[in-house]
C-alpha cells in the first residue's frame, strides 16, 4: 500500500512510501529509493528529507 509523503511535493519530485512486508520506504519519480524502515513515520521523514533537498539543489 502507498501512501503521500506530503502534500507538497517539490518540482518533478514526487514521493510516496511502499510496504514489504515489515518495512516501508520512500519512492521518488526521479528514482531515489529510501532505506528500508520498519517504522513509516521514518520513511516519510526520508521522503521530505529528499523533497527538501532536491528543493535546494535544483
Amino acid at each position: 500500500m502507498s501512501e503521500p509523503a506530503s502534500t507538497e511535493p517539490s518540482a518533478a519530485h514526487y514521493t510516496s512510501t511502499s510496504e514489504r512486508g515489515s518495512f516501508c520506504s520512500a519512492r521518488c519519480t526521479c528514482g531515489w529509493r529510501g532505506p528500508a524502515r520498519r517504522a513509516r513515520s521514518l520513511a516519510r521523514d526520508d521522503a521530505a528529507g529528499h523533497e527538501a533537498a532536491a528543493g535546494a539543489t535544483g
